[in-house]
């Protein structure tokens, strides 16, 4: 990317842009790169900031979404931001849900693209051949509907992550505490407008997850993206942007 990420206070993150405030929320395995084309698109109008989630720095005996969720409320109090619009994509998803339950005032409207939070299929719980190329190569390919968005450069950085001893107890331990965190019980709390991005062909979070986040969340619209799997606004950027744009007009400009 082309951004500096900015590190200040045990917080780094990257900034771009003036006007209302949309904050972005990657996965477990998701990089700030993720955001590109999104931030490309609305950093003329908005002012937008991508906080790089803790994963790899918190202590490991209280690592997971709750963590997660306390440390962008201290990022939020930090930077002196309220009613932003949170976009976050899988466990980015399920850690603004928790969020928005604990301080839904900070928050005027929540985006969520192949959120956990239900249920997700991730890498199966562990790495039995994470020293495999080829099998990481597969299990990335696995997260798009095209294995051809699975760039070599992308392969290579999920590879050296899984292969690191220390990264991937964290990666398992984050992953085992979103799939204990499900949210059902606390969907309808959330009262704000929420829009649903998600991919027709997930299979880390499928079709189903989305209809039953749709069925759970009170104010919510759900948005379908043909030909995709779970990380749209990579696979799809285009048709991606468009559902978010019409969202934002809707929500922010009326």
């Amino acid at each position: 990317m082309t951004y500096q990420i900015i590190e200040e206070d045990g917080f780094k993150y990257i900034e771009a842009g003036k006007g209302e405030t949309l904050v972005l929320l990657h996965g477990l395995m998701g990089e700030l790169s993720n955001w590109e084309l999104v931030i490309e698109q609305f950093k003329d109008r908005y002012h937008i900031v991508v906080p790089i989630l803790p994963i790899y720095e918190l202590p490991i005996l209280t690592l997971g979404v709750k963590a997660l969720s306390r440390y962008v409320h201290r990022f939020l109090k930090y930077k002196g931001l309220n009613n932003v619009v949170l976009i976050g994509n899988s466990l980015g998803g399920h850690v603004g849900l928790v969020f928005t339950v604990a301080h839904q005032e900070f928050v005027k409207a929540l985006v969520l693209t192949g959120s956990s939070g239900l249920y997700e299929n991730a890498f199966g719980g562990s790495f039995p051949r994470r020293e495999s190329y080829d099998y990481v190569k597969e299990k990335v390919a696995f997260t798009f509907y095209d294995p051809a968005v699975a760039t070599k450069e992308l392969v290579d950085d999920v590879f050296k992550t899984v292969n690191d001893r220390s990264r991937v107890i964290r990666i398992l331990t984050m992953a085992k505490s979103a799939i204990r965190h499900n949210m059902a019980k606390e969907l309808s709390k959330i009262t704000i407008p929420v829009s649903l991005i998600w991919g027709k062909n997930d299979k880390v979070t499928p079709p189903e997850v989305a209809e039953e986040f749709h069925e759970l969340l009170p104010n919510s619209e759900l948005n379908w993206v043909d030909k995709c799997g779970h990380v749209p606004m990579m696979e799809h950027p285009e048709i991606f942007n468009a559902y978010l744009e019409k969202f934002l007009d809707r929500i922010l400009l009326k």
